[in-house]
């Protein structure tokens, strides 16, 4: 089954509202790259979590990308520094120990807002004139959070797009993928909250691998911006696991399916998070056989035209910082 056509994305529509929920990250940091600059997106804000790195790195992160791309006028909020109920887990292995290794960027241009991310959410989402879709490429926490302290924000999210989780695979168990494992109780009061998700595992996200040859196609665009992520997926590529042709670029097809979801396949199914279990804590349980009864199931992707993702990345990429 086909993913639905998200409305008013089209060139002719209104932007759509958006807030994007991250840790970046360098795979945060192309799919901010790419939303920060399509004219189909209105991005209210970028809300920050502890993730790839702690909190001060991530918060950190988003404002020196928000000054590569030019755009002072985005706010970026900090949110919540550790998991709900676990130790924190970070990926330095992955992402190098500022979360950006790799890059040279610019010093960030102002500060972040002095409001909490959690509080940022709750008020956004309470007076939006109308519902916002949230791209959420983290460890839940902050949206779990401000569900739990005001769960009738539900009325102001249009959608939220997770990448997260895997189907018959993990990245940081056998059957975890990080940011649910990351807070595997945040995505369990998300994935119960009866919210309309679709969800981006990494079954998609292992088909849009970044090799050299597309490394090269973004180096050669020439601006300051493509230049920043081609040196930033250079770093990235040398990390990946051996057995992998490329580096899995997880969190732009978050932005992808926004821009394009034309691009990607999924079903309806039910999706649980396991919290109790040693051995696969953080797994998502995807049920396509009994659909959850009483509320919208989640739309899972699992095919992705990982040529046309790439494509649309490029075209961003390029009209970055024009």
């Amino acid at each position: 089954m086909s993913t639905p056509e998200p409305a008013g994305d089209s060139p002719a529509a209104r932007p759509r509202p958006l807030i994007i929920d991250c840790d970046p990250g360098v795979d945060d940091a192309i799919a901010l790259m790419v939303a920060l600059n399509s004219s189909a997106l209105d991005v209210l804000g970028i809300t920050t979590v502890a993730g790839n790195v702690p909190l001060r790195l991530t918060e950190y992160n988003a404002r020196r990308l928000r000054t590569l791309l030019g755009r002072p006028g985005v706010p970026v909020y900090a949110g919540c520094p550790r998991p709900m109920v676990q130790t924190l887990v970070t990926a330095e292995e992955i992402h190098g120990t500022t979360g950006l290794d790799g890059a040279e960027l610019p010093e960030p241009d102002g500060e972040a807002a002095p409001q909490h991310a959690v509080s940022f959410l709750i008020e956004a989402l309470s007076a939006a004139p109308e519902p916002v879709t949230l791209a959420c490429t983290a460890p839940l926490t902050n949206l779990a959070v401000a569900l739990i302290q005001r769960p009738e924000i539900a009325a102001g999210i249009r959608a939220v797009v997770i990448m997260g989780g895997g189907v018959n695979r993990g990245n940081i168990t056998p059957v975890a993928e990080f940011n649910f494992y990351a807070d595997p109780h945040a995505a369990r009061v998300v994935f119960e909250s009866g919210l309309p998700i679709t969800l981006v595992p990494l079954d998609v996200t292992h088909q849009v691998l970044v090799t050299e040859k597309i490394i090269a196609r973004i180096r050669a665009i020439g601006s300051a911006v493509s230049s920043a992520a081609a040196d930033l997926l250079t770093y990235y590529g040398s990390m990946r696991h051996p057995a992998l042709a490329g580096a899995p670029l997880h969190d732009p097809c978050v932005i992808a399916w926004l821009l394009r979801p034309g691009l990607f396949g999924g079903f309806p199914a039910e999706v649980r998070i396991e919290t109790e279990s040693v051995l696969t804590v953080g797994q998502s349980v995807v049920n396509r056989r009994r659909l959850p009864e009483g509320r919208q199931p989640v739309t899972v992707l699992d095919t992705v035209d990982s040529v046309g993702v790439f494509e649309l990345i490029l075209a961003h990429l390029a009209g970055a910082g024009n």
